[in-house]
Order: C-alpha cells, then sequence, then structure tokens
C-alpha cells in the first residue's frame, strides 16, 4: 500500500457532494449528527456532547497528515449543509483479528439524509479515491452485527463479511472489500 503525501483532505465531488477537509466552523453541524440516538445507538450508544465530538472529528480528520488518509467532511451541494462524515482510519485497534495498517473505512451521516443514497454516494467517492491514491489491496470496516443499515451498505459497496472479530471483548461483524481493478 502506498501513503499518500497529503497533509489534509482532498476536496472530491460527486453529483450531490462535497466531500472536503473538516473546518473549525464544522462542530455544531458534527454535534447535531454526533447527538441523534439513531446515529450513535450502535457507535456506543451514548450521544457525544461537543466536546467529544470535536475530539472525534479532529482524531478522523487529522490523520491526513500523520499516514496520509483520514477523514472527509460530506456536505450537499444544493445548500452546503454538512450531512455527515465518511473517510479511512488506522485507530491502531486492539482487535483480533488486526486490521492495524490498513485504512478503515467508516462512516456517520444526519438521520435526515439516512435512506437517499447519500451515505452510499460519499464512500463510493472515497473508495474510488483510495484504490486510485492508496492501492491498499484491501479495505476493512467494523460494523455492529446488529446495524442492518450499514451492513446492506457495506455490501452494496462491494464488501464483503467475513469471519466476525472481538473488538473491546464484543464481536463485530468484520467486512473487508478487495481493490477495484485499474
Amino acid at each position: 500500500m502506498r501513503i499518500s503525501q497529503l497533509t489534509s483532505a482532498p476536496t472530491l465531488e460527486t453529483e450531490r457532494l462535497t466531500l472536503r477537509a473538516l473546518r473549525a466552523d464544522d462542530l455544531d453541524a458534527l454535534f447535531d449528527i454526533w447527538s441523534h440516538q439513531d446515529v450513535i445507538r450502535f457507535l456506543g450508544g451514548t450521544p457525544l456532547g461537543r466536546e467529544d465530538t470535536w475530539r472525534r472529528s479532529v482524531t478522523a480528520s487529522g490523520l491526513w497528515p500523520l499516514i496520509g488518509f483520514g477523514y472527509w467532511i460530506v456536505e450537499l451541494k444544493e445548500d452546503g449543509r454538512l450531512v455527515g462524515q465518511a473517510g479511512f482510519a488506522d485507530f491502531k485497534r486492539d482487535m483480533e483479528p488486526s486490521i492495524e495498517g490498513e485504512p478503515e473505512l467508516g462512516y456517520i451521516f444526519h438521520p435526515s439524509v439516512h435512506g437517499q443514497g447519500i451515505a452510499f454516494e460519499a464512500c463510493q467517492a472515497a473508495l474510488h479515491w483510495t484504490d486510485t491514491n492508496l492501492a491498499a489491496p484491501s479495505v476493512p470496516a467494523i460494523i455492529s452485527p446488529d446495524n442492518a443499515a450499514s451492513i446492506r451498505l457495506a455490501e452494496r459497496l462491494g464488501f464483503d463479511r467475513g469471519p466476525d472479530a472481538i473488538y473491546r471483548d464484543k464481536s463485530v461483524a468484520l467486512f473487508r472489500r478487495t481493490r477495484a481493478a485499474g
């Protein structure tokens, strides 16, 4: 796998979306996302406060200069509204089997855009960027086994479910997408 030389998220555009770097003025919109029970029920179950929202967002986006990939802010082109985050991380998770060193796909979206194909469109653009720029042999994603919507999204994106993994003493579904040819 190549490591990109980027120090911040490049801007990506799709038909309906702009994927861009985190800005300081994104905090309130991100807090709105991370405080929804529908969003966090499979990510620990406890809504995040503003401080933890900021910490989590800065961590995910701040990976770019360290490892050459990270998270994007996802906004709608039609009105510029921030609706999510998507991207890749290597959080050095203490899990078995290990996915350390791999670009792990992650995403979170505001409930107002659930079911509209926004997450698919954003993640598809991010995966295309990864295929082009990182040439990682595969991309993992861990998902709560109860999160049917996220599992459907991963499968639609071309991820296959392998044997479950153990993370923080809990079973998680481990998905993997093999790099697209070309």
